[in-house]
C-alpha cells in the first residue's frame, strides 16, 4: 500500500506520468502547485482495496475514505479546468478573457464554452466578442411571449418556490397589476400557507388594500372546495407554502396542485442572489410532477443580486420562460416585465462595491516639491485606478476610443466639453480666466452655429437654483441656451450668471447676447411677454423675438381696427400634424393673424406683430387638451407652424438648464461669494451639459453602444426600447468616460519605461 510521488510541469504531465507507472485504475490522494510544477500523490487502484479489506473498517469509515477521495477528485477537476482554461488563453487570448468574463458573472462553465463556440473565428477585438455574447445570451433566454395573451386567458396561477422568496409579496405585486388591468372583481386570493406565522394575515391585508377576496386552505380537499367556488373568478393566484428543493413535501405539493379541479399553472420563484448550484436543484424539484410542468418562472430579489449570471444560466439550460422581474417592496411598482437586453447588461454591469473613483485614503506625500513629479504620480495612481475600472466593468481601451470617436462626430459639441472638462480636472491653477473661457465658449458658438443652424439662431432664457457647497444660500443660476433652428438641440451656453436673487427677466439676460455678432439672425424665444417699451426698443435695434403672451393681452387687429383680446381674435385653423403633449401623442394645429398691441397702438413705431394660436388635440378622440398663443415680430419666411414648434423646443431646453445642478456637483460644487473660480466651473458645466442634453438624444446603432458603455461607467443598466436614461445619470457617465479618456491619453504620453508594470492599455490591440 505504498503512496507514489510525482512531480511535473504541468498537471496533465503528472497525470501521464501517473497512468504510465500505475494504470488507469490509480487513485489520486493529493495535489498540489509547486514553485516549478505541480506534485500529485497517486497509488494503485487496488491497494486501496487491499487495505480496506485488511484493516476491515466500519462502515462509517469506509464512507469517510470515499468522501475524501470525491474531495480529492473534485480538487483534480478544478485543477485541469484551470489548466484548460489557461490553455485556452494562450491560443485564443481573446475567448480566454471572454471565458473568464462570463464565469466572474456566474455563468456555468458548460454554458460558457457553448456560447464561445459560436462565436465567429474572425472576432478582433474583446469589445466585439462582449457583443456578441451578449446578444447570444440575451437570444437564447426564454421569456413570456405576450402579458396582454395571458392576462386574457386567465386561469389559476401558483407561486411556488422555497423560503424566504418573496411569493407574497410578488403574489401581492402581480395581483395589483391584474386589478389594474382588469378589475378586482374578477380577481381571488388563495393561500396554502398556514404554517408561518402571520402569512394569511399579510396576503389578507393586501387583499383589503386591492379589495380582492382572499382564502385560506389547509389541503386537497380544502382546494378543491375553494377552487370550484372560484369559477367565475377570471384569475385566481394561489400563495404556496415555501419549501426548501430538498423537502420531502415538495412532491405532495405539486401532487396537490395537479389534482385541483380547475388546471393550476405553476411559476416558481427563483431567488438571483441564490447560487447557480441552489438554483439548479430548485429547478429539478419543483418541476418533478407529470401533468404539471412549470409554465414558468419569476426573478425575486434582483436588487439583491451580485452574480446574477447565474439566474440567466439556470433559465437558459432548463428553457423556463421569465414572466416577470421582482426587485423591492413596492406594490405594484417593483414588478416589471423580463427585458432580454436589459438582464443580460446587468449581469456585466461593474461591482457597485468597488471604490474606483473614491480618491485614495492615503494622501499624496507632500515631501514631493516638484510640480512635476507630484503630476507624474498623480497621473500614475489615475491610470492604475481607472486600469481596474475598465477591467471590472468588461470593456477594453478600443470600447472606450470608439465611444470618444462617436460623440465626437455626432455634432453635439463633446471636443469643446473634453477640453474644457479636462481643464477643470487638472486644479484651479490650470483653469481659464473668465475672459479666456468667454472667449473659448464664443468661438464654439460661432461654429456650431454654422453648422448646426439653417437660417437663425434660437436663443432661450430661463434659471434654476443651485446650492451652496458650503449650506450657505442658495444661488440663482440665470442665463441663455442657443438652439439649432432645425431640431432645438441646444449647442451653447456662453454667459450664464449667478445672484442671491429671483431670476432676471428675459429682456435683461438677453443683453449681452445683442452685443455679440454670432454668423447668423438670432430669434430670442421669450416665455412671458416683455413690456411694450422694450419690444418697442428691441423692433428699432431690429431684434427678432417670439414671447408666450396671456389669452387677456389687449390687441388691436390688425384688418378692421377693432379692440379684443387676444384669445377673442378669429383665428383661420390649419390642418392638424402630429406631436406630443406631456410624452403622449397628440395633434397640433396652427391658426396666425395680424394685430398691434393695444397699449402701444397709437405711436406703433414698428408694423404688425403676429399672433399665433396653437391647439393641442387628442390624438384618439380630437378632445382639446390645451391652447396657447404667441406673438411675434419674425418675418413672413418664417411658418406659422414653424413659430409653434420653436416655442416648444425653448420649454424643451429647459431640461438642459436644470442638468446644472449635477454638473456643477461634479464640478466642485460652488463655495461662498468671492471664489474666484465660481462662475468658471458654472460656464464650462453649462457647457457641458449642452453635450449631454444631446447624448441622450443620439439615434442609431453606434449611438446606442456609446449610451450602454456611458450608462454602465454610470452604474446604470441602459434602458432598451429606444428610451434613454435620465439626463443627471447620463452626465455622471461621462464624466467617468471624459476622466477615463484623460487616463488613456496620458497612459499613451508616459514613455514606456516609466509606465506601471500592472497597466496595459493599448488603444489598438487590448491586452487580455
Amino acid at each position: 500500500m505504498k503512496a507514489h510521488t510525482f512531480v511535473a510541469p504541468s498537471s496533465r504531465e503528472a497525470l501521464r506520468r501517473v497512468r504510465e507507472a500505475l494504470g488507469t485504475e490509480a487513485i489520486v490522494l493529493s495535489n498540489r502547485a509547486l514553485p516549478d510544477g505541480v506534485e500529485i500523490v497517486a497509488m494503485a487502484g487496488g491497494a486501496i482495496g487491499q487495505a480496506l479489506d485488511g484493516a476491515a473498517p466500519p462502515a462509517q469509515q469506509h464512507d469517510a475514505v470515499l468522501s475524501e477521495l470525491h474531495a480529492m477528485r473534485g480538487m483534480l477537476e478544478e485543477q485541469l479546468a484551470d489548466a484548460l482554461c489557461r490553455d485556452q488563453q494562450r491560443q485564443h487570448p481573446v475567448r480566454g478573457r471572454l471565458l473568464r468574463t462570463l464565469l466572474g458573472a456566474g455563468f456555468s462553465a458548460g454554458l460558457s464554452r457553448a456560447v464561445l463556440d459560436a462565436l465567429p473565428e474572425r472576432s478582433p477585438t474583446y469589445a466585439d466578442g462582449m457583443a456578441f455574447v451578449r446578444a447570444e445570451l440575451a437570444r437564447a433566454m426564454p421569456v413570456m411571449a405576450d402579458e396582454e395573451a395571458l392576462l386574457a386567458q386567465g386561469g389559476v396561477y401558483a407561486l411556488t418556490g422555497p423560503t424566504g422568496v418573496g411569493k407574497t409579496t410578488t403574489t401581492a405585486k402581480l395581483a395589483a397589476r391584474c386589478v389594474m388591468r382588469f378589475g378586482a372583481g374578477k380577481l381571488a386570493l388563495v393561500t396554502t400557507d398556514g404554517f408561518r406565522i402571520g402569512a394569511h394575515e399579510q396576503l389578507r391585508i393586501y387583499g383589503r388594500i386591492l379589495d380582492v377576496p382572499v382564502y385560506a386552505v389547509k389541503d386537497p380537499a380544502d382546494l378543491q372546495v375553494v377552487l370550484q367556488e372560484l369559477g367565475d373568478k377570471h384569475l385566481v393566484l394561489i400563495d404556496t407554502v415555501g419549501m426548501s428543493q430538498r423537502d420531502r413535501a415538495v412532491p405532495d405539493q405539486i401532487a396537490m396542485l395537479g389534482a385541483a379541479p380547475r388546471a393550476v399553472r405553476r411559476l416558481l420563484l427563483l431567488n438571483a442572489g441564490s447560487h447557480g448550484d441552489t438554483l439548479n436543484e430548485v429547478v429539478h424539484a419543483y418541476r418533478q410532477g407529470a401533468g404539471s410542468e412549470l409554465a414558468g418562472c419569476i426573478f425575486t430579489k434582483v436588487d439583491e443580486a451580485t452574480h446574477a449570471g447565474a439566474l440567466i444560466d439556470t433559465v437558459i439550460r432548463h428553457r423556463l420562460p421569465v414572466h416577470y422581474v421582482s426587485g423591492g417592496q413596492k406594490v405594484p411598482e417593483n414588478l416589471a416585465l423580463p427585458d432580454r437586453a436589459q438582464l443580460v447588461d446587468a449581469v456585466f454591469q461593474p461591482r457597485r462595491h468597488h471604490p474606483l473613483f473614491v480618491p485614495p485614503d492615503t494622501p499624496m506625500r507632500e515631501e514631493a516639491v516638484d510640480a512635476g513629479q507630484q503630476a507624474t504620480s498623480h497621473d500614475r495612481q489615475l491610470r492604475s485606478r481607472y486600469d481596474r475600472l475598465i477591467r471590472a466593468m468588461a470593456h477594453d481601451a478600443q470600447a472606450l476610443a470608439d465611444a470618444a470617436a462617436t460623440l465626437s462626430g455626432a455634432g453635439i459639441g463633446f471636443d469643446t466639453a473634453r477640453r474644457l472638462w479636462r481643464q477643470l480636472g487638472e486644479g484651479d491653477a490650470r483653469l481659464p480666466t473668465p475672459a479666456e473661457l468667454l472667449d473659448a465658449l464664443a468661438s464654439h458658438a460661432d461654429e456650431a452655429a454654422q453648422r448646426a443652424c439653417g437660417r437663425h439662431v434660437l436663443a432661450t432664457y430661463g434659471g434654476v437654483t443651485l446650492p451652496s457647497r458650503d449650506g450657505g444660500d442658495a444661488y440663482v443660476c440665470h442665463g441663455g441656451l442657443l438652439l439649432s433652428d432645425r431640431d432645438g438641440a441646444p449647442f451653447s451656453a456662453p454667459d450664464l450668471r449667478l445672484s442671491t436673487g429671483a431670476v432676471r427677466g428675459a429682456a435683461r439676460q438677453a443683453q449681452s447676447l445683442h452685443a455679440r455678432a454670432l454668423p447668423k439672425p438670432v430669434v430670442h424665444l421669450l416665455a412671458q411677454l416683455s413690456p411694450a417699451g422694450a419690444l418697442q426698443a428691441w423692433q428699432a435695434q431690429g431684434v427678432r423675438w417670439l414671447a408666450r403672451a396671456p389669452g387677456t393681452t389687449g390687441v388691436i387687429e390688425a384688418e378692421g381696427g377693432a379692440s379684443s383680446a387676444l384669445a377673442r381674435v378669429p383665428f383661420a385653423w390649419g390642418p392638424a400634424c402630429a406631436a406630443t403633449w406631456r410624452g403622449k401623442p397628440a395633434r397640433r394645429r396652427v391658426a396666425q393673424a395680424r394685430v398691434l398691441l393695444r397699449a402701444g397702438a397709437e405711436a406703433a413705431p414698428w408694423p404688425a406683430l403676429r399672433a399665433v394660436a396653437v391647439q393641442l388635440l387628442d390624438a384618439r378622440t380630437g378632445q382639446l387638451l390645451a391652447q396657447h398663443h404667441l406673438l411675434s415680430n419674425a418675418g413672413d419666411e418664417v411658418a406659422a407652424d414653424q413659430l409653434a414648434q420653436w416655442h416648444g423646443w425653448s420649454l424643451d431646453a429647459q431640461a438642459c438648464l436644470r442638468l446644472l445642478r449635477r454638473g456643477v456637483a461634479l464640478a466642485g460644487g460652488l463655495g461662498e461669494p468671492g471664489d474666484a473660480t465660481l462662475l468658471t466651473r458654472l460656464r464650462i458645466a453649462g457647457q457641458v451639459a449642452t453635450t449631454v442634453w444631446g447624448l441622450q438624444r443620439l439615434r442609431g446603432e453606434a449611438a446606442d453602444r456609446t449610451h450602454a458603455l456611458v450608462a454602465q461607467l454610470a452604474g446604470r443598466a441602459a434602458v432598451g426600447g429606444g428610451r434613454r436614461l435620465s439626463g443627471p445619470a447620463l452626465y455622471l457617465g461621462l464624466d467617468r468616460l471624459l476622466r477615463l479618456l484623460d487616463a488613456l491619453d496620458s497612459e499613451a504620453a508616459v514613455p514606456e519605461a516609466a509606465a506601471p508594470a500592472a497597466v496595459s492599455m493599448n488603444m489598438r490591440e487590448p491586452q487580455p
